[in-house]
């Protein structure tokens, strides 16, 4: 694909005046800026999961550079060490705030024990075993996901809108994961301004992309992007003509934000060349028809078998989904929506509905299977691209990000089979069809939470605010008053309240983008935030190779007969 033209960005730092810059680059300026920042007062007090308190600085104005707000708070304070062990037992040269808190944790606490490891946690996928550093968010079991300490309701309160009283924009929430500050809206704008002049991507990545068949998984052809952007890897040139360790986050930093910045332009090229199943099988029966004959055609419907010049040849001739448009950036958008604006969808409420979308995605700790992967792959100092790439194939599976597509698909074959006008009574017989066929509810149910995850309550509310007439919006409401009754008289789930894939593919649909194969590169993009600015503080923290233990069933037994 030809690089699309694209107005002429800020570059390099935008810690000096960029008046005349931001309408061209970055964020929708819908909302006056004060000069003073965000006008919440200097601190917003902040009570933690844990109960206690903790203060949240809010940005002032003149603090405008992400990555000098990180060069801050990284090398700062290097002599503090002398204030807590003694000097000799540190190298005090580069040595961070906190990386000698964390020097300090584990050489005063090394040895307190976090819980117990049961034999049901090493062969239940190590549930409620704590075991991983994750600085940017925090799950609570009753209170749902943190991000630095702020709930969602706190986010959308805090983080700046691209309008007043609007949804938070991810520029803003990146800010925060990254310096655990709240910037206010000239900062979120600096920002987009910035992820806008980085969002180039180079036409190895979309030939990369176009070598795949055009039925290929979207989240097959979105991970095959971001290993084509690696070839531009920061880190990997910075490695490889040798630096410090203690420097390994300044690479990283360029690629998690490059990163970032180029997967919307990325995941909307993979959108705009789908196709939908039906013109792939219809396409793919006109041709074996002309060319081998009525017979053969329906053998290769029957058989699904797409290989072979049929395929090649519906590749070829539907080639592109959504009229074949490709559409260029606007950069006068915020991200999410030039993202949405990418993808076809100009809607202000699909606007609004993608910032919501991607800040509350952005994040969940870091045990889930994408955040643990790229946390896994990242520690074998491996590059953020490579690093997110291994994230996408986990959150590719069935249990993970592509839930969302298949409670849609769950939803929409409710409806075909009894329809939109159903009875609770129907729908309590549908739910216990589906449990009874040993399948489960889509969308209900977290490996963590024990309560309706705040991701699903926010959406929504969005819902009741945007939609509230909506059809499937009705369905969903009702499926929250009749699934969770079920799920715990079933007696086998420890969470029986919907998460956040329950809700958001009704959304979606509303809108206009209704193909569920999709909704998981929505996912990939959102979560690159939380997983990248992660990255940078594995490296900032020097977090070492991650290398857990495992055992044989045999071990197991053994042990277990043992300690018995």
């Amino acid at each position: 694909m030809p690089t699309p033209k694209r107005r002429r960005c800020f570059r390099g730092s935008f810690g000096s005046r960029i008046d005349g810059v931001i309408p061209e680059c970055g964020g929708a300026l819908e909302a006056p800026v004060s000069s003073g920042g965000l006008l919440v007062g200097d601190f917003a007090q902040q009570s933690s999961s844990l109960g206690s308190i903790r203060w949240l600085q809010v940005q002032s104005a003149p603090d405008l550079d992400l990555h000098s707000q990180l060069k801050e708070l990284i090398p700062e304070q290097q002599s503090m060490a002398s204030n807590v062990v003694v000097e000799t037992l540190f190298s005090i040269c580069s040595l961070s705030l906190f990386q000698e808190r964390l020097k300090k944790l584990k050489s005063d606490h090394g040895k307190v024990q976090l819980g117990n490891i049961t034999a049901d946690m090493v062969i239940g996928g190590m549930r409620g075993m704590t075991g991983l550093l994750w600085e940017t968010s925090l799950l609570d079991p009753d209170e749902g996901i943190r991000f630095r300490g702020l709930s969602i309701p706190e986010c959308q309160k805090l983080l700046p809108g691209a309008k007043a009283g609007g949804e938070p924009l991810p520029e803003g929430l990146l800010w925060l994961l990254l310096t655990g500050k709240v910037p206010n809206k000239e900062q979120a704008d600096g920002l987009s301004a910035e992820l806008c002049n980085r969002a180039k991507i180079p036409d190895h990545v979309f030939k990369a992309i176009d070598a795949l068949p055009v039925a290929a998984h979207p989240m097959t052809q979105f991970a095959t992007g971001v290993m084509a952007l690696q070839v531009d890897s920061e880190f990997q040139k910075a490695y490889e003509k040798g630096m410090p360790k203690a420097k390994f986050w300044e690479p990283t930093y360029e690629d998690s934000m490059n990163l970032i910045a180029r997967l919307p332009t990325v995941a909307s090229y993979v959108y705009r060349r789908q196709i939908s199943f039906f013109f792939l099988f219809l396409s793919l029966y006109m041709l074996t028809l002309l060319i081998f004959g009525d017979l053969v055609a329906f053998y290769f419907i029957r058989k699904k078998n797409i290989c072979g010049l049929p395929y090649v040849c519906c590749g070829i001739l539907f080639r592109i989904y959504k009229d074949g448009g490709i559409i260029p950036p606007d950069n006068s958008l915020d991200y999410a929506a030039n993202f949405s604006h990418m993808l076809g969808f100009d809607d202000p409420k699909m606007l609004e509905l993608m910032r919501l979308y991607v800040t509350i995605h952005s994040d969940h700790e870091g045990g889930n299977v994408s955040a643990h992967t790229a946390h896994l792959v990242g520690s074998a100092l491996s590059d953020p691209y490579l690093s997110f790439a291994a994230a996408l194939n986990g959150l590719a599976g069935p249990l993970h990000g592509l839930a969302n597509q298949e409670v849609l698909l769950w939803i929409e074959s409710l409806v075909k089979e009894v329809g939109e006008d159903i009875t609770t009574d129907q729908l309590k017989d549908y739910v216990w069809k589906t449990l009874k066929s040993g399948k489960v509810v889509p969308g209900y149910g977290h490996g963590v939470l024990r309560k309706t995850d705040p991701r699903y309550t926010c959406q929504r509310e969005f819902a009741l605010k945007h939609l509230p007439d909506d059809p499937l919006f009705k369905l969903v409401s009702k499926l929250y008053e009749v699934v969770p009754p079920i799920l715990t008289e079933l007696g086998k789930v420890k969470n029986p309240w919907p998460n956040v894939d329950a809700h958001s593919g009704v959304l979606l649909k509303y809108f206009g983008l209704s193909e569920a194969r999709y909704f998981t590169v929505l996912f990939g993009v959102s979560r690159s935030i939380g997983i990248g600015s992660q990255l940078i503080w594995d490296r900032a923290l020097g977090l070492p190779l991650e290398r857990p233990k495992s055992v044989t069933m045999d071990w197991l037994e053994s042990y277990c007969k043992k300690a018995a």
